[in-house]
């Protein structure tokens, strides 16, 4: 951990021992209620009572892993669910105000705890940002509760954080060595069987119906080169994100899924650890597409997403256009 992190960590305990001293403090979700941003969320709530996990959507792996931890999280539509006497709000994994779903209240003291490389938030007098270059904001957290809460990392806390982990590392394929720094942290002295955990957290069942969205997506696919880079892309009502690990795993750099529906058009990437290592960065991407095209995107090196109002070609044509123009590093990687 680098000297700036451990000031970070330092400044978010004061600013929230001094949040929670005056009321309550919710810890809002992602509206894409993944888990990592789920397991953040939850596993911070821990460490103090007056701090509650909520949002407006849990993922399917996320609904899955509380239920089986009995994990508390308030699932809520507006700000007008909040608490009340609410005193600050801490947000976990979201890059921007448009990625948790509702609006907050005005006025109020916020805390930014995120990983992306982008960031759109407006940063107050009275808020605090930490953003550090991590594979999770899970990662984030466990060493927080590390640092000043250990008492917080449960057997149900650990599995929650290493399931965020897990997922938002690609099973560790993007992950950073501090990456498994953090997650032989969680594993020693824990009750976690590894093996045993990873298969349940994985099995998720298709059923009949997802599998034909998945093969009608599949015999839709097209491959295209882009500047430096291959591409296979297709589009796909649900499931974006296993319908673009299903065409990575073709062999291209890069895959890209459509989805428009109601008028909205998204957009799911992902790239492989060999592209993003050489020059691919589709969170940054994503973010170009929403200045041309408006809407919003951002994410990872290697998943990321964008949703907005344009055409769904106008939108996949916007994506493969700024992949072209990104410069192929070839690096030495034995």
């Amino acid at each position: 951990m680098t000297n700036n992190g451990q000031s970070d960590f330092s400044n978010l305990k004061n600013w929230l021992d001094d949040a929670c001293s005056r009321g309550a403090v919710a810890v809002i979700t992602g509206m894409n209620g993944d888990m990592d941003t789920i397991g953040s969320a939850i596993s911070l709530a821990a460490s103090h009572s007056n701090m509650m996990a909520c949002g407006v959507h849990l993922g399917r792996v996320s609904r899955k892993v509380c239920e089986k931890l009995s994990a508390p999280f308030r699932k809520i539509n507006s700000a007008n669910d909040l608490p009340s006497q609410l005193t600050a709000v801490v947000i976990v994994d979201a890059a921007s105000p448009s990625q948790i779903g509702f609006d907050l209240p005005a006025n109020i003291a916020k805390c930014i705890i995120d990983h992306h490389a982008t960031n759109e938030w407006e940063i107050l007098e009275d808020d605090i940002l930490i953003q550090q270059s991590v594979s999770a904001t899970t990662e984030i957290i466990a060493n927080y509760l590390d640092l000043y809460s250990p008492q917080s990392l449960t057997s149900p806390v650990r599995k929650l954080l290493l399931a965020g982990l897990i997922t938002d590392s690609g099973r560790f394929k993007h992950a950073k060595n501090s990456t498994f720094a953090i997650a032989n942290k969680l594993l020693v002295g824990s009750d976690i069987n590894y093996q045993k955990y990873v298969e349940w957290l994985e099995n998720n069942p298709t059923n009949s119906s997802e599998k034909g969205t998945l093969l009608r997506g599949l015999q839709k696919s097209q491959a295209i080169d882009s500047g430096e880079w291959s591409i296979i892309y297709t589009n796909c009502g649900t499931l974006e994100g296993r319908m673009a690990g299903l065409l990575l795993g073709i062999g291209h750099d890069v895959s890209l899924v459509s989805r428009s529906r109601d008028g909205t058009t998204r957009l799911t990437a992902r790239a492989t650890k060999k592209s993003t290592d050489e020059g691919i960065k589709l969170g940054l991407i994503m973010q170009k597409i929403s200045q041309k095209l408006g809407g919003d995107g951002g994410g990872h090196d290697g998943a990321a997403g964008w949703s907005g109002n344009a055409d769904r070609i106008a939108a996949e044509s916007a994506f493969i256009s700024e992949v072209a123009i990104q410069k192929r590093e070839v690096k030495n990687n034995d």
